[in-house]
């Protein structure tokens, strides 16, 4: 019978004759770490890599999101100030009594509102990959880095920001994010409307959609998490974390070499 070594070298010579060949790849891949041979991966086994491999990087992507300071906690991540409060920052501060104070209570809750809608994304996100076909698979193992995530923004984008949208304003009202809102908004628009704030350049009314704000800016945080974990996958062989993993995205390293 047959060493590992013998089949080795055996390989080796062979090279000169089937340089080129496609039947070198087959048999060459399918040498498994005992010395057996393996059979080709097929189609239905290379989609089904993938999506185990999304639903690893999902669920790895909307559990770190779920947990306190998900959000507020990540330098990226982080939700800030809305652009027209932004722009109004200082005159708050200098016209609302606490305004700075209020600022940070604002950001806080709304980042707590994201982390607390994250959940929302698991099960769309699943059947988005349950629906996967071999074709679609095929084209995203062997497409872009970000294939997949782009995948799945175009499926399920939608249904998230419809699913989302809710969530956010009812976690928005649970976390105390609404009432910060109005807390920091009714006495700065008050002053805005006031004789005197009409007179005073760049002073104006502040009416930012907060829930769609928030849900957005969830949303994009969610996604870049998602692209995360595929480039995690596809570049990191510790990240495979099954045999079967191992071998569908072992054949995308080959097509990169």
């Amino acid at each position: 019978m047959k060493t590992l070594r013998q089949y080795f070298w055996g390989l080796i010579l062979l090279i000169p004759f089937v340089q080129g060949c496609d039947t070198l790849t087959n048999v060459a891949n399918t040498i498994n770490k005992s010395g057996a041979i393996a059979k080709p991966l097929t189609e239905g086994q290379i989609a089904s890599g993938l999506k185990e491999a999304l639903s690893v990087g999902i669920s790895n992507g909307v559990k770190q999101l779920m947990q306190k300071d998900g959000y507020f906690g990540s330098s990226i991540l982080k939700i800030l100030l809305p652009k027209e409060v932004k722009e109004a920052q200082n005159l708050i501060t200098k016209h609302v009594p606490n305004g700075q104070n209020l600022l940070d209570n604002l950001v806080l809750k709304m980042n707590r509102a994201a982390e607390d809608a994250a959940n929302e994304a698991t099960p769309i996100f699943k059947d988005a990959i349950t629906g996967m076909s071999i074709n679609d698979a095929k084209g995203i193992l062997f497409g872009s880095d970000s294939a997949a995530t782009s995948y799945l923004k175009g499926k399920t984008q939608a249904r998230l920001t419809s699913a989302y949208a809710p969530k956010i304003n009812s976690s928005l009202g649970k976390v105390g994010a609404t009432q910060a809102w109005k807390a920091l908004a009714d006495p700065y628009n008050k002053f805005a409307n006031s004789t005197v704030g009409r007179f005073i350049k760049g002073v104006k009314p502040i009416n930012a959609d907060l829930g769609s704000y928030v849900t957005n800016k969830a949303l994009s945080g969610l996604f870049y998490k998602v692209k995360q974990e595929e480039g995690k996958i596809r570049d990191n062989p510790v990240a495979r974390v099954t045999s079967l993993l191992q071998r569908v995205f072992g054949e995308l390293d080959k097509k990169k070499n």
